[in-house]
């Protein structure tokens, strides 16, 4: 079973607006990356919020998936990948992390990380476009321990880099793999104006 989580928690403060609210195409960011995984080869999916948490569940329709409020949310992004990955089900062979100001993410990208893992039982498979590596990443049931116990700091890049012989790089052509929409900057470059 193959479980993504969406780390959609963070305060947005570099953005001033919270990230998985913003619009893309009439729909918010995480409802984008909502629509794609559901439509994509995982068989579950959380949300992990934290920040107005009430906010974003009054404004996206989140039926069909698993909701988890991180309480922890100001301790950083690893704290809700912890959150993600104590609700996941037991059954859970490995998760697909998806980042809430990564609203480009492609539903064919997806699928090969999907079935690399099942074709070569690899415990990490990272995107890479252009020779750059980017989002989602998919963690194998094997470090889930590893990660909770991560630097605060480091979080699951602490991870990856600690187990460099154990990652498989998955060349795509994708580029929106690697655009993070932190920014009114980052917003403005991609969809005009900000909402």
């Amino acid at each position: 079973m193959i479980h993504a989580i969406i780390l959609a928690a963070g305060e947005s403060k570099r953005m001033g607006k919270l990230k998985p609210l913003l619009k893309f195409d009439g729909r918010t960011f995480l409802e984008q990356i909502i629509s794609v995984l559901k439509d994509s080869e995982v068989d579950g999916i959380t949300a992990v919020l934290g920040a107005e948490a009430e906010t974003v569940k009054e404004s996206i329709d989140l039926s069909g998936i698993d909701v988890v409020i991180n309480e922890d949310y100001q301790k950083g992004q690893l704290s809700s990948l912890i959150a993600g990955i104590k609700s996941v089900p037991e059954e859970t062979d490995a998760i697909v992390v998806c980042l809430a100001d990564s609203p480009f993410i492609n539903i064919k990208t997806i699928n090969n990380i999907i079935r690399s893992f099942k074709e070569k039982n690899v415990p990490i498979i990272v995107p890479v476009c252009s020779g750059k590596r980017g989002h989602p990443v998919l963690f194998s049931k094997s470090l889930f321990k590893e990660i909770i116990e991560a630097p605060e700091d480091q979080g699951a890049k602490y991870v990856v880099h600690s187990n460099k012989e154990r990652v498989f790089e998955l060349d795509t052509f994708d580029k929106g793999i690697l655009i993070g929409i932190n920014t009114p900057e980052d917003y403005r470059a991609y969809f005009g104006s900000m909402p």
